[in-house]
């Protein structure tokens, strides 16, 4: 082992029943290096992990650390040896202070009592080497996303950890706290710390990593220099097919008005808002934290209460004050968070896909559910969008994040009156073949006639999808750009605009 490595995996292989979840894998870590791990969901990435912390005992293979070989018991052996894990979705006590969540299993005990004023004085030290902006007695549950997984990399470095994997961390951050996260990745770079970076970005690989390792099909496929691999290249690695075209938006004869806003406000967050969909148009709205896009759409569809504002569908006003009003009127949301609002995830595939229209297939007085036209039904438009899946009844929660957003695609489907489809971070946390997947099913809907919103934060997906884009800013809309017009700049200035009262054109 060379001398500069301080973590080496060789041949890990990890079989659970009927699958072989890891197949003969290999890793090298060197000191003070952000090494980043790619591949599809379900490439073998989450179980790879899970082995370095000890969480997994692997059936075959050796782990070193620091030149030694390793067995790691559990993941206090991992711990100990100064590994710990920043995982996308933290286990964290909300009703605790962020000093208790930082040391919660290793308190700082004297005689049997435990040392607060020691404890949220050396939370304060790793807080502020973070240059974290709040206090260490603060409530866990009071902090934002990026300020809990600021609270988790604190209680990787109050274990003194060597190496810090990260999984997923920008899934769930905007881009300034995902900019501020990469200052704190360069930080402990700096101080030595070596970094597994575990992401879907590639602009988070070319920001932060020097080496990249692919997994695909639970198999190592190779270790390359960021500086020397080309997008298409590692895209082609990590998928096994070439993607010639990452956007699959198909020429579509954009039709008359199908859908329009006017004058939607609700104090505090939004003001004003007006927007225009045609049938066939996908419409991009974008904008930075706290523009007020989901909020808004969240009041169109009935969700929140609205202040004022009106909703014209195919050139009709329609009343909405609960979401069966806005489904019945031909709107469907697919929400930003598809774990929590998009999909009961203990249920099977087809309960899931046919919720929205349970009632209409059940049968007389008694309301007799049809089982068999449900089963039929939900097979349909599950392999409409190629979910992949054994079968209808495989529950929810052990699908990949971009085949679970299939499913709420299959789900919105199933309303066969829909006529605009409001697609909220659609490819959040989903990886890149994934990616491509659900735009082209994007393309296929704009095809059909129906009108697509595309509220994204990530401007490529935005500029590639689009043929209009709004932006917001603070609850406004700042403008709206014609995709020939529309560069990433522009976008920029106009999401970023102070003076938020902008005319636009429809």
């Amino acid at each position: 082992m060379s001398e500069d490595l301080i973590l080496e995996l060789k041949g890990i292989t990890k079989i659970f029943p009927g699958v072989k979840a890891l197949n003969n894998v290999h890793f090298q870590l060197r000191r003070g290096e952000v090494h980043a791990l790619m591949g599809e969901n379900g490439a073998g990435k989450s179980t790879f992990i899970k082995v370095i912390t000890g969480v997994h005992a692997a059936e075959e293979g050796h782990m070193y650390l620091n030149g030694e070989e390793v067995h790691f018991k559990g993941p206090k052996d991992a711990l100990a040896a100064g590994i710990a894990a920043v995982y996308q979705h933290p286990t964290i006590y909300p009703e605790l202070s962020v000093t208790e969540n930082i040391f919660m299993g290793h308190e700082f005990k004297k005689n049997g009592m435990i040392q607060w004023n020691a404890m949220n004085k050396e939370a304060k030290a790793l807080l502020d080497r973070l240059n974290a902006n709040f206090k260490p007695t603060e409530e866990m549950g009071a902090l934002s996303v990026a300020q809990q997984q600021m609270v988790e990399i604190a209680k990787a470095l109050s274990t003194n950890a060597k190496i810090i994997i990260l999984d997923e961390p920008t899934a769930a951050l905007t881009a300034s706290e995902s900019q501020e996260l990469y200052r704190i990745v360069d930080q402990l770079r700096d101080e030595g710390v070596s970094i597994i970076f575990i992401s879907h970005r590639m602009e988070d690989m070319y920001r932060l990593a020097t080496r990249v390792t692919v997994f695909r099909d639970s198999q190592y496929v190779g270790t390359y220099d960021v500086n020397q691999i080309t997008t298409p290249d590692l895209i082609k690695a990590m998928v096994g097919r070439e993607i010639k075209d990452m956007y699959p938006k198909p020429q579509v004869e954009i039709g008359e008005e199908i859908f329009r806003i006017e004058n939607f406000s609700r104090m505090g967050y939004f003001k004003n808002v007006s927007l225009n969909v045609k049938a066939g148009e996908i419409v991009g709205l974008t904008g930075l934290v706290g523009a007020g896009r989901t909020e808004t759409f969240q009041a169109v569809c009935g969700i929140e209460k609205p202040d004022s504002g009106k909703v014209f569908v195919e050139g009709k006003e329609v009343h909405i004050a609960k979401p069966k009003d806005a489904m019945d009127a031909g709107i469907i949301l697919l929400p930003e968070d598809r774990r929590e609002q998009g999909l009961i995830l203990t249920w099977g595939l087809g309960d899931n896909v046919i919720l929205p229209i349970q009632d209409t297939l059940a049968k007389g007085p008694f309301k007799v559910l049809n089982e068999k036209k449900e089963r039929e039904l939900s097979k349909q438009y599950l392999e409409e969008v190629d979910t992949k899946a054994v079968t209808i009844f495989d529950h929810a929660s052990t699908l990949s994040g971009g085949n679970q957003q299939k499913v709420v695609v299959a789900k919105a489907l199933a309303s066969d009156n829909m006529k605009i489809l409001i697609m909220d971070e659609p490819t959040k946390g989903v990886d890149v073949g994934a990616k491509a997947e659900i735009y082209a099913i994007m393309g296929e809907l704009a095809l059909k006639g129906y009108g697509i919103i595309l509220i994204s934060s990530e401007m490529p997906e935005i500029l590639g999808m689009s043929d209009r884009i709004y932006t917001m800013c603070k609850g406004r809309i700042t403008g709206c750009l014609d995709i020939a017009e529309a560069t990433q700049e522009a976008l920029l200035e106009l999401s970023m605009e102070k003076g938020n009262n902008k005319e636009v054109a429809e």
